[in-house]
């Protein structure tokens, strides 16, 4: 247990005008209220607040702060009383017991009615002194670190909670690194399975590579020094959670997960700041829609920074934090920022918010109404990953970020989203694509013998509303699909030899798990499945075509029903890096990771999905637009275009942009297999002598 001589010297390190005297008083009065007491681990229980003072203390918080750490469990749990406590130290530190009191009493994982009233309750303990929440994280911050010495099922509970209130809570007052710690104490008591097996791949990863973080943050200091730019530069690998939910939430392995690794780059001012950033875009390659300026923009919490990713050293995804040491205080102290002391003094950190202002803008739409309503309100705020809605009656529905009004149909019944024509949001009459957001009141408006349409598939977003449109589809389309997909068995077994008789298609739907042979006919009608896959089931001797690549589906991470096309912008082919975009209609669109036009969507992270090739031969049906310039004498686009064909690709189009007396400019759209095809093709062109240049053309006109 730390001393109070100890603790002292820690506040005095920040504070040297702190009252010694004050402090004492405390610390001793604290331990004789919880004299004889102890905790599951069986340490004197004292040890708890003055863990909980020393946290405080690493946040640069003022006395009374400390203080009230020191006495937070006294009027609960010993014989200390709210009156006594006001008498030794003053109104200030006992409204803060008091206060602390009041939230240990609310049990905030009970039930929804008695949750949502507790949830005010904390709020509103909030509005009238910030303070109060800032040692109650600080206690379950120590309880979590703790935690081991609880029964399970209390630490289940314990960690649950947490989870879902107080790390959440951290993040949005600006303590990202508390939010970090308590969702990774949290994480190690719910999946503890999981949290050791990201441990695990650090390690090997750092047995194969070396010390990774080390070399990057000395890549980093050692440009910055080229261009004396005065900065100090940490890095670090990510928590364990936080790659967890990356890796469920983009449905990534371990070894496909990119900027795993964070730096911070603390500048002596803002123009520091944009001049490291452009040292960090010159040295490195920066990826693509993952570019963020806070400094220009902040958050609502006063946080500030520059946020880049590049591609770092032997081609790893690296993310770079640039901001000053003002700007890095806030970073790390959030709204408790306000209280904090630099440089001895309580001055005024011009980045800090006023926590005043900051908890009136948060609970302004929260002093009247249902408890219910209160509560999901203050969730919604607090959530960035959700999405609460509330039905015309004041129900609230929750759904996941970048929903619809069609999954919200959807998640109120099945009937309600198959039936439904159009919606209204907050009174206003909205397309069924619109993206809801948080607090907005929905109402859905059917009409009877409408049918889901099959362009929902790629504007609804849940899980639930998806199969629902599959599944009316099916139904209605049965007939349809299951002629159409006995076309399609015949022709294909009859291009190996065999034949699609009644027996071989029920013992393929057996072989696929489904009920007979016609729901096998209707996913092949419904390209669910295809009917090159029946026959390699039934036939594997045969081996089909085991190498080329199916033409309708050449990249792996589609969803199952998104359709899937390429970029006109960038035509990207095989072999290149690439990125997909959800479009209204479209399904998925895969672009190039660096199309200019994914930096438009950089704000629009729930259309963004990872795709890659599959490997295999794909079919030369990649068109790329090249432009060439060739002299202008008899037969030579003749042989242009011989040459071209004789490579096996395929002239779709052909146009000249521009006839000189000595040369022509033409504009060819060739369809490729992949980008080995296009490096054959471009380099026959360059070493014909008529030809004076050949480019491939990426034109950001022509969009999506």
């Amino acid at each position: 247990m730390i001393d109070v001589e100890d603790l002292i010297a820690l506040v005095r390190l920040y504070n040297p005008r702190t009252n010694e005297d004050l402090l004492r008083r405390a610390y001793d009065y604290g331990r004789r209220m919880h004299d004889g007491q102890l905790r599951h681990s069986g340490e004197p229980y004292f040890t708890h607040p003055v863990a909980v003072a020393a946290i405080l203390t690493e946040m640069r918080l003022d006395d009374a702060t400390i203080v009230t750490a020191l006495l937070h469990d006294t009027i609960e749990d010993t014989k200390s009383t709210y009156t006594e406590v006001e008498r030794l130290f003053g109104t200030e530190v006992a409204e803060l017991v008091d206060g602390v009191t009041k939230l240990t009493n609310l049990q905030l994982s009970s039930t929804q009615s008695k949750q949502s009233e507790n949830f005010r309750k904390l709020f509103f303990a909030m509005s009238k002194d910030l303070r109060v929440i800032l040692v109650k994280l600080a206690d379950r911050l120590h309880n979590m670190r703790t935690i081991r010495s609880m029964k399970s099922e209390k630490q289940a509970q314990k960690a649950r909670e947490t989870m879902e209130i107080y790390a959440p809570l951290a993040g949005r007052m600006g303590m990202q690194w508390m939010r970090e710690e308590l969702e990774d104490l949290s994480f190690r008591v719910l999946n503890p399975e999981a949290r050791n097996s990201i441990l695990r791949r650090f390690i090997l990863l750092q047995r194969e590579a070396g010390d990774v973080v080390h070399k990057i943050t000395a890549d980093i200091r050692t440009e910055l020094d080229k261009v004396a730019i005065e900065a100090n530069v940490y890095g670090r690998a990510k928590k364990p959670y936080s790659v967890w939910r990356k890796m469920q939430e983009k449905d990534l392995a371990f070894s496909r997960l990119s900027d795993i690794y964070g730096f911070r780059i603390i500048t002596r001012d803002v123009a520091d700041c944009y001049r490291a950033l452009g040292v960090v875009h010159q040295r490195w390659r920066a990826v693509p829609g993952r570019f963020k300026d806070y400094i220009s923009q902040p958050k609502q919490n006063g946080y500030r920074s520059i946020h880049t990713t590049v591609s770092g050293r032997d081609g790893k995804r690296v993310e770079v934090q640039i901001r000053t040491q003002e700007m890095h205080e806030v970073a790390e102290a959030g709204v408790a920022a306000h209280w904090s002391y630099r440089d001895g003094q309580r001055s005024a950190n011009p980045f800090a918010v006023d926590p005043a202002k900051w908890i009136a803008q948060l609970t302004e739409r929260f002093e009247e109404g249902d408890t219910d309503e209160f509560l999901e309100h203050v969730k919604l705020e607090m959530y960035s990953d959700q999405v609460f809605c509330f039905t015309p009656k004041g129900d609230v529905v929750q759904l996941p970020r970048g929903a619809t009004p069609l999954d919200y149909a959807y998640a109120i019944h099945t009937r309600i989203g198959n039936a439904c024509v159009s919606a209204k949001v907050d009174g206003i009459r909205v397309p069924l694509w619109t993206r809801l957001r948080n607090g907005q009141a929905v109402e859905i408006i059917t009409a009877e013998g409408q049918k889901p349409q099959a362009s929902w598939i790629d504007i609804v977003t849940t899980g639930r509303a998806k199969a629902a449109i599959r599944k009316s589809l099916r139904e209605e389309d049965r007939g349809r699909f299951v002629k159409l997909g006995r076309e399609l068995a015949r022709v294909t077994f009859e291009r190996y030899g065999k034949k699609s008789t009644d027996k071989a298609l029920q013992t393929a739907a057996r072989a696929f798990g489904l009920a007979d042979d016609e729901e096998l006919l209707a996913r092949i009608g419904s390209a669910e499945l295809t009917a090159r896959k029946v026959v390699e089931t039934l036939y594997p001797e045969l081996s089909i075509s085991q190498d080329e690549v199916d033409g309708a589906r050449p990249v792996l991470g589609l969803a199952e029903g998104q359709t899937f096309t390429r970029a006109s912008c960038c035509q990207p082919l095989p072999g290149e890096r690439i990125v997909g975009i959800t479009y209204r209609g479209k399904g998925v669109v895969a672009h190039a990771i660096d199309c200019p036009t994914l930096i438009e969507l950089d704000d629009q992270p729930d259309r963004w999905i990872d795709l890659q090739w599959h490997s295999g031969r794909h079919a030369a049906v990649n068109t790329v637009t090249l432009e060439l310039t060739i002299s202008n004498a008899a037969g030579v686009l003749g042989r242009i275009c011989t040459l071209i064909g004789d490579r096996k690709a395929n002239i779709s189009d052909l146009h000249f942009a521009d006839k000189k007396p000595d040369y022509y400019r033409i504009v060819i759209d060739v369809d490729l297999r992949d980008v080995e095809h296009l490096h054959n093709v471009t380099m026959a062109l360059d070493a014909e002598s008529d030809v004076a240049r050949v480019v491939r053309v990426r034109d950001q006109k022509r969009r999506p």
